[in-house]
């Protein structure tokens, strides 16, 4: 189709099928899983409506130049060669971001500073001007990707990483990635059909992920800028097509979902971004110990919580993993109960068997995603009545 190009969406590890499920169900075109990435095609639009809708994307990249390189030579004179000045203005500022595996080169910082070069040159040659570097807060990024002697360019649509969803004002110790949340979410086979708790739910982060799920709310609807708006291509009006486009799918959610957290600051924080997101009608918190809980409903419950690790927050593992097995086993039967941890001992003291284990890590921490299934009655009277 006229106009498509190839993109790439980074992800976290193991969420490759997720994020490509949400780019087919988005509409994109020749959708290959890669590595924490996703390869796909799709025009300008589909890139703002990928930047907007998709929830376990990092960033989306559109490259620009693909070639192989040798020397350091060869890599000034093929970035030189690329039309930046058509690109952006030379009163925008930029960064240049590197990842290698190579042996033609030992070092990233100069690679992005021979690229650097070039794209200068290249502006003082056309415009009599040069653009300035900002490795802080850039207009414009970009990304060299260099495997062996191989060299991909290209623009970073996103800016920011697109976890940056712009409704969490504030945060405890310890909270877990947007990106994250939405991914376990979707692993977790959430859809917005049944009530659903976060019986540890800390600043809000499932919450909020889990109504936006439920509604079909973009997931960056709360985010104000990304870097393709200071491309010269920027097409305003587009964009705000793209924008109306997606709201107009929202969907109604006629369940509950439900925060409990047993320090005051939590709940509040929680609530505040909870409003910021504005999803107040969806979201309610309460101040809770969850040892002292039981189920809040009759009907099927879907439980995602993060509980501490004991790496920033010191817990006695064995007693509180304890405590959840036997909490969720006296007072939340018909939940399907998945938690992530990575305090791979704690889990044994929960004292229940997974019937799901998946791999994740949480920033770098190596993490299980693990399900509960908690039947109403026993496992064996479910299966008769079957």
């Amino acid at each position: 189709m006229a106009g498509n190009f190839r993109m790439l969406a980074k992800t976290l590890y193991g969420f490759e099928p997720i994020l490509a499920k949400e780019l087919r169900n988005l509409g994109a075109g020749r959708v290959e899983e890669g590595v924490r990435n996703v390869t796909f095609e799709g025009d300008t639009g589909f890139m703002y409506k990928a930047n907007l809708c998709l929830r376990t994307a990092l960033k989306v990249m559109k490259p620009l130049s693909k070639f192989k390189v040798h020397n350091e030579k060869e890599l000034y004179r093929n970035v030189l060669e690329m039309d930046w000045p058509e690109l952006f203005d030379d009163d925008k500022t930029f960064a240049i971001d590197t990842t290698m595996n190579s042996d033609v080169f030992r070092n990233s910082m100069f690679v992005s500073q021979r690229a650097k070069d070039a794209i200068v040159d290249k502006f003082r040659a056309v415009t009599k001007n040069r653009p300035n570097v900002d490795s802080h807060d850039p207009d414009i990024r970009i990304n060299i990707h260099l495997y062996k002697n191989n060299c991909t360019i290209s623009l970073d649509s996103s800016g920011s990483s697109l976890h940056q969803r712009g409704y969490r004002i504030s945060t405890n110790i310890a909270p877990i990635n947007e990106v994250l949340a939405a991914g376990l979410l979707l692993h977790s086979g959430w859809d917005g059909q049944t009530d659903f708790l976060d019986p540890m739910c800390g600043s809000g982060t499932f919450l909020i992920e889990a109504a936006m799920i439920a509604c079909n709310i973009p997931a960056n609807i709360n985010r104000d800028h990304y870097a393709f708006m200071n491309w010269k291509d920027y097409d305003a009006e587009l964009h705000q097509k793209i924008v109306d486009a997606s709201l107009n799918k929202t969907r109604e959610f006629r369940h509950r979902i439900l925060g409990y957290d047993k320090a005051p600051s939590a709940v509040r924080k929680a609530q505040e971004n909870v409003d910021n997101a504005n999803l107040t009608e969806y979201i309610n918190i309460e101040r809770k110990d969850f040892f002292r809980t039981e189920k809040p409903v009759e009907a099927k419950l879907h439980m995602v919580f993060n509980p501490p690790y004991g790496e920033r927050l010191p817990i006695a593992a064995d007693d509180f993993y304890g405590r959840i097995g036997d909490t969720l086993k006296q007072q939340y039967s018909g939940t399907e109960a998945w938690m992530i941890s990575s305090n791979m001992e704690a889990l044994k003291y929960v004292g229940l068997r997974p019937s799901r284990k998946i791999k994740a890590y949480n920033a770098k921490l190596e993490s299980r995603l693990v399900k509960y299934e908690m039947y109403a009655g026993s496992k064996k009277a479910k299966n008769q009545s079957k």
